[in-house]
């Protein structure tokens, strides 16, 4: 599968982006990094919004247009409309709120229980599919200026799949396709949701991509469990714990890459884009970190 994807053995490196969320936005500081000192990755390797930019820079790779293709995104109606489903609490609990917005809240909150207990998900696929069509177009994996690969679930097996072809679109819905929130995607057959839960930083598939002596860079944006904040309910305490255990196992997946690119983005909530400047500038520091590391291993 994963013969003759160079056409030389010379020393470069594969890019493996981990999943996350709004902590995602981390990439495109890694990017802008990497570009500025000409180091363009042999391939790229993602999982769910690892996946998403990933592919998008591997169609055109130019980090200041992935950075403002992204920024115009989230400043458009078509994200205001996506309305992601928060975990915790809060609203409920603004002192401030003025009754007709409890009242709208508990309603919302009714709804999505109700369809929680009813339905497998509470999001429609079709809202991914349209992201990944904002993001990446009419582009392709055979039409990727750098190799691509993207990792997905297959539901309800389990294993994880590596995709380095088929509808380029589709195949980055599924990667995203958080379970209990997102719908599983057919393709070929067979249903997948996102590569994170099985491969949170791609750093193994990564590794298998590469060749004898590339190098395999990760960037790790997963969560990691606030010591400040406690869980306020049970979807939240169900929340807290899938952090708890995904950082162990991040540990395992994180020995296969010679560069870890780890930016503070831990505590941001999955959903949160709202701060995109602060989550890119994250990304930007810590790949500057780790520069001379890269290099070192590069000469």
């Amino acid at each position: 599968m994963f013969e003759g994807i160079f056409k030389n053995s010379q020393r470069g490196f594969v890019l493996a982006l981990a999943g996350g969320g709004g902590r995602g936005l981390a990439h495109l500081g890694v990017l802008e990094v990497l570009e500025a000192q000409g180091l363009r990755p042999d391939a790229i390797v993602g999982t769910s919004i690892g996946a998403l930019f990933g592919a998008m820079y591997a169609i055109n790779p130019d980090a200041r247009a992935a950075r403002e293709r992204v920024l115009r995104y989230l400043d458009s109606e078509s994200f205001q409309s996506l309305k992601l489903p928060a975990i915790d609490d809060a609203d409920m609990e603004a002192e401030d709120e003025s009754w007709l917005s409890r009242l709208t809240t508990a309603a919302r909150q009714t709804i999505l229980y109700t369809r929680a207990m009813t339905e497998i998900s509470v999001v429609d696929i079709g809202a991914l599919i349209d992201v990944a069509e904002a993001f990446c177009g009419t582009g392709s994996f055979q039409s990727a200026r750098i190799p691509v690969y993207v990792t997905a679930v297959r539901f309800p097996g389990g294993e994880c799949h590596l995709f380095s072809e088929g509808d380029l679109c589709r195949v980055l819905a599924a990667s995203m396709a958080i379970p209990g929130v997102f719908e599983p995607v057919a393709i070929d057959g067979e249903r997948y949701v996102d590569g994170g839960l099985a491969s949170e930083v791609p750093a193994f598939e990564a590794r298998a991509v590469a060749q004898e002596g590339q190098v395999v860079v990760a960037v790790n944006t997963g969560a990691r469990p606030d010591p400040e904040r406690e869980p306020g309910n049970v979807l939240a305490m169900l929340d807290w714990a899938t952090r708890v255990k995904a950082l162990y196992l991040r540990r395992y997946e994180k020995v296969h890459a010679d560069v870890l690119i780890e930016p503070l983005v831990g505590y941001t909530q999955w959903h949160d884009f709202s701060n995109p400047e602060q989550e890119i500038k994250r990304g930007h520091d810590a790949a500057m970190e780790k520069l001379p590391e890269l290099k070192g291993l590069l000469s």
